[in-house]
């Protein structure tokens, strides 16, 4: 393919001087035929950086890359990715065919010897990783000695192509030792298991030796090797795993705790942080996890966050007044506001009929609601269902013959009783005091027998 030259005013800028200065940026421009998407994608590796490259009708591109130095991925599309590694003063020009986009992509200019490496690397990788991955049902040696020999092959071309930095030559030295030590653990944790289909496969002693004593805590590899952060968050998964057998930390507490002590801050706090954003809402004690993560976190931007998430689940707390909503459809006719059930308990499920987990809860839903009948409780059932599974609604609950109140909320997940109490996954239950106060903002579900122990405790 013949390498593109442009015209463009742009191009004043890129223009070389004898002597270079300093600079902060890099260059990107090139020329894709066959696009059908007007804007590029370029995104660095550790998610960092995100930026949008508008396409021409012709297919030429050109833009500032302003960041710091590291591995990017290009993106037109699904099926049109590649690497590309920017350096400050880079300036790389790359042209291809989206038809035939992975074997036509040229990469030139200065600084681009990283990236065509990358490339090659690439390429060499997916043709062993076929879609039926047979990669994975070769035994134990065999499997090694593959990626090994990919590895040192690896090395070799590192060492033999000019003009890579050493900054980025080391780093990928040690990168290439990850990818290797981080198959294996594919290999040993599953992958052999699935793709060999032996249910009963373990591998052998000596199999992860080469594993033992690899440190965890280097947070410039967590950053640039995405094989290093997999084997890292892997070591971590397990260490929650066990604290789920050993079933002695609440289920919302079990990621925040293991996390905490990480001993390196810079990864305890990425780590920590993409946990608490969905735990938070699943614990129970959200004081305790909030102290948990206040503690161990230094990053202000996230705690600052995760702040507003523990003030908004503090207004929803026991004791405090439940948030309303007026004037839900009911099922049997007309409509419903949670003021009109004041004077009895209101045990709320929220739920819709597209969540298995929620349908799952219907016949425990109903036992209860059926020992429960005459008594001081009202059992409401709150459908988040889209407008447009309306009919959908109505006739689950008539062929499922569900009981209790149903009512469908106004606006599904974007209604402002959800909001309030920041229900980001259903099923959800609630349970508030005849005087419209908050006994729990998160109770137990039908089928856990911990409900009926608090309807117990509160002389039901």
């Amino acid at each position: 393919m013949k390498k593109t030259i442009f015209s463009l005013g742009l191009a004043v800028a890129f223009v070389s001087c004898a002597e270079k200065t300093p600079v902060n940026y890099a260059l990107f421009t090139g020329k894709i035929d066959n696009l059908k998407t007007k804007e590029l994608v370029l995104e660095k590796s550790d998610h960092s950086f995100t930026k949008t490259i508008q396409v021409a009708p012709d297919g030429t591109f050109a833009d500032t890359v302003k960041t710091t130095p590291g591995l990017y991925t290009l993106s037109g599309g699904k099926r049109h990715r590649t690497p590309l590694y920017f350096d400050n003063g880079s300036e790389l020009n790359l042209v291809a065919d989206a038809k035939e986009f992975n074997s036509s992509i040229e990469v030139t200019g200065e600084g681009a010897e990283a990236t065509n490496y990358m490339i090659y690397k690439n390429k060499k990788e997916a043709a062993l990783k076929t879609k039926d991955r047979a990669v994975y049902k070769l035994e134990e040696p065999e499997f090694k000695a593959t990626f090994k020999e990919i590895k040192k092959d690896l090395n070799a071309r590192l060492d033999s192509t000019q003009g890579i930095s050493p900054a980025f030559k080391a780093l990928e030295k040690r990168n290439l030792n990850y990818e290797y030590l981080n198959e294996l653990e594919r290999y040993a944790g599953g992958y052999h298991k699935q793709w060999a289909r032996k249910r009963g496969y373990k591998p052998s002693e000596s199999f992860l030796e080469e594993t033992d004593g690899l440190d965890l805590n280097n947070e410039v590899d967590f950053y640039f090797s995405s094989a290093y952060r997999e084997m890292v968050n892997r070591y971590y998964t397990k260490q929650i795993n066990a604290l789920s057998k050993e079933n002695t930390v609440e289920y919302g507490l079990r990621g925040v705790t293991v996390y905490s002590t990480i001993p390196n801050q810079t990864i305890k706090n990425e780590l920590i942080f993409s946990k608490a954003e969905y735990d938070l809402y699943q614990t129970n004690d959200f004081q305790k996890f909030y102290k948990i993560f206040m503690e161990a976190s230094t990053n202000e931007e996230n705690n600052a966050k995760i702040t507003k998430i523990y003030n908004d689940l503090m207004r929803v707390n026991e004791g405090q007044p439940s948030p309303k909503f007026t004037n839900y459809e009911k099922h049997s006719g007309g409509t419903l506001s949670l003021d009109d059930l004041k004077g009895k308990y209101i045990y709320i499920d929220v739920w819709a009929t597209w969540c298995g987990p929620c349908v799952k809860e219907i016949p425990d839903l109903k036992r209860v609601e059926k020992a429960y009948h005459g008594k001081n409780i009202s059992f409401l059932s709150i459908s988040i269902d889209a407008p447009k599974d309306h009919d959908k609604w109505k006739k689950m609950v008539e062929e499922k013959e569900l009981g209790g109140i149903q009512v469908i909320a106004d606006h599904a997940f974007d209604s402002q009783f959800v909001k309030d109490y920041s229900i980001k996954s259903i099923p959800r239950f609630i349970l508030i005091d005849p005087n419209g106060v908050i006994v729990t903002s998160n109770a137990p579900k039908p089928s856990d027998p911990k409900l009926i122990d608090l309807f117990n405790e509160l002389e039901l």
